[in-house]
């Protein structure tokens, strides 16, 4: 499989902002939130994902109240919990005839210490590596009928080598490999799907919208460098700008396209990862649609 990066050949024109559906993972706070309230300004109906209910809420009622717009819903899912990622795609599937945009945004930052998920897993990979893949490849029907389409990772600057022989990171924790690992994760999901979707209208591009954001995943380990703003327009940009409709498999650093660490382009090291990735979550790329199998229960 290619991981050259290319145009999509979909002939088809996206519909205006306003008439398309967004799921937006991760947006009861920090760039999710404010990207949310960037597209309900724009009038775009809104899918917001978040862990609480509560925070779910409390974020529709203040971005409606801002921005007038109340074609918002909101979907509850703890991606620690694999069978609540595949319950998420389940209903978003059932509940909407056409998805427009899938922004993959909920993520983990720096955790001092290592934590382990009800399915056995590291914490910050399979948050921020193991749901957005599954959630992409279990909605990728929907977005395909919707052609044309979009799926934008949220991806960082901030990219380590895997560490394949220990990737859940048992023998040798450390907070900086796991979300750096991760996040070259998701730049390589991103080349991955961009090539087995190409033709059917669907893009898929991934970012670091912004340098050390004020975020709650930023500010409790460095000095803020940018501003929430910075990160909505680049992220904004891939979701809505006419001039990206048939560019995917890409990387952007802010609005530049830019190249990720060289692993990103090894094109056997993206195929043992998805094979990591299928058999831990049960569902496998890349045949215009998921093939489900029972997920391993760890490693």
């Amino acid at each position: 499989m290619s991981g050259e990066l290319r145009r999509d050949r979909g002939a088809a024109t996206t519909r205006p902002i306003g008439q398309q559906v967004i799921l937006i993972t991760g947006a009861t706070d920090g760039l999710g939130r404010a990207v949310a309230r960037d597209l309900a300004d724009q009038g775009a109906t809104l899918l917001l994902h978040g862990r609480s209910d509560e925070r779910c809420r409390r974020t529709i009622a203040a971005i409606e109240a801002e921005s007038g717009n109340a074609k918002l819903t909101y979907y509850r899912a703890d991606f620690e919990s694999l069978s609540e990622v595949r319950d998420l795609a389940a209903r978003v599937a059932a509940e909407h005839e056409r998805l427009d945009v899938l922004v993959n945004n909920a993520a983990l930052g720096i955790d001092p210490a290592r934590r382990v998920t009800v399915d056995g897993h590291e914490a910050t990979f399979q948050v921020d590596y193991l749901a957005p893949y599954m959630l992409s490849y279990l909605l990728e029907p929907v977005l395909i009928a919707s052609a044309p389409s979009r799926i934008v990772n949220i991806a960082s600057a901030g990219q380590a080598p895997i560490t394949f022989e220990d990737i859940m990171l048992e023998r040798s924790y450390d907070g900086m490999q796991a979300y750096c690992q991760a996040k070259l994760a998701d730049v390589m999901l991103t080349i991955d799907h961009a090539a087995e979707l190409s033709g059917t209208g669907v893009t898929v591009n991934c970012l670091h919208p912004a340098l050390n954001m004020p975020t709650k995943i930023v500010t409790h380990m460095f000095t803020p460098q940018s501003t929430i703003a910075d990160g909505v327009r680049a992220t904004v940009r891939l979701i809505t700008d006419p001039a990206l409709e048939r560019v995917s498999g890409r990387y952007f650093d802010r609005t530049q396209e830019a190249r990720a660490r060289p692993e990103a382009y090894d094109e056997r090291a993206r195929a043992r990862l998805r094979a990591i990735a299928e058999r831990l979550t049960g569902v496998s790329a890349g045949a215009r649609g998921p093939h489900l199998t029972e997920p391993a229960t760890a490693q």
